[in-house]
């Protein structure tokens, strides 16, 4: 398979790094680079992909909607590229040892990497395998003894499950800086959002399951405007301007912060959750999974 228009995977951390400091300065910082070496390293990403990716000025530098974009799908493919090397390292020390986690995509792509590295470098002869579902799917996984350990979003814990929580995460009301929602100077309620079409993940999911029970007093939601199978792709149909949606607070930082989303209050409801690790009733994790899970709870 030739790849023509993909950058390298330094290059694609260099150009998150760009959009979540702001500053190609700060960016260089991080990358223990001189600035124009950081600019000339953009220019070269520039010319691979074919279009503008970074707008400077003098106030620092943010994405273009191209670059905006491609840094988007560049978390993908940057969060599957620390599963892999974590997996591949544990399969190069060694076979004997092995965990199979399943995880919903929240955690997988903006949690786990990092819990997966510190598990790595503890435990070089553990082979690793990480797969991203929905909550629902994880949970099955688990039921069915093809995970060893879950993680999930969802604002229950399912039958036949036990479970510790191991983060808390706020869901967010996103919208364009375009929509009408972003220049409101008072919230949304919660009657008003339950009301509204939005984009949404897929039914089941765990981010789409958590706000259907904090708006579950104020009657049946809407029906979508959109259903997604992947964050990214909720995201992405908000900047486009599909229109609003609700998503993990972990997954829309950067976005938020750099402006390409407006953060929306909501009054009238709670959409705050608890992110769990889960594992058969009546059945303690051992070894690996016990380790992980230490980890987890235990990040810092």
């Amino acid at each position: 398979m030739m790849l023509r228009r993909v950058p390298d995977l330094d290059s694609l951390q260099l150009l998150l790094d760009v959009a979540s400091t702001g500053s190609l300065g700060r960016a260089a910082a991080a990358h223990r680079l001189s600035q124009p070496a950081v600019s000339a390293r953009v220019k070269s990403i520039e010319s691979l992909v074919g279009l503008p990716l970074v707008e400077r000025s003098a106030r620092g530098s943010r994405l273009t909607p191209a670059g905006a974009l491609l840094a988007d799908w560049a978390r993908d493919v940057l969060t599957a590229a620390a599963a892999l090397d974590a997996g591949v390292t544990s399969l190069r020390a060694s076979r004997d040892g092995r965990l199979r986690v399943a995880a919903s995509l929240t955690v997988a792509e903006h949690l786990l990497p990092k819990w997966l590295v510190r598990f790595a470098a503890d435990h070089p002869t553990t082979a690793v395998s990480l797969s991203a579902k929905n909550s629902a799917d994880v949970s099955s996984a688990v039921l069915h003894g093809t995970a060893d350990l879950g993680f999930i979003e969802g604002p229950a814990v399912p039958d036949g499950l036990d479970a510790q929580p191991v983060a808390r995460d706020r869901l967010r009301v996103v919208v364009p800086p375009s929509h009408p929602w972003a220049k409101r100077r008072h919230p949304v309620d919660a009657a008003e959002l339950a009301g509204t079409r939005l984009v949404h993940r897929e039914q089941n999911s765990g981010t789409r399951t958590s706000l259907e029970a904090a708006l579950v007093a104020y009657g049946p939601m809407a029906h979508p405007l959109m259903e997604l199978s992947t964050t990214s792709a909720v995201r992405s149909a908000v900047i486009a301007g599909a229109g609003p949606a609700v998503l993990s607070g972990l997954a829309v930082h950067d976005d938020i912060a750099n402006g390409r989303l407006v953060d929306v209050r909501v009054r009238g409801a709670d959409l705050t959750r608890v992110l769990r690790a889960v594992w058969p009733a009546g059945q303690q994790p051992t070894g690996p999974a016990r380790d992980l899970l230490t980890i987890a709870d235990h990040p810092n």
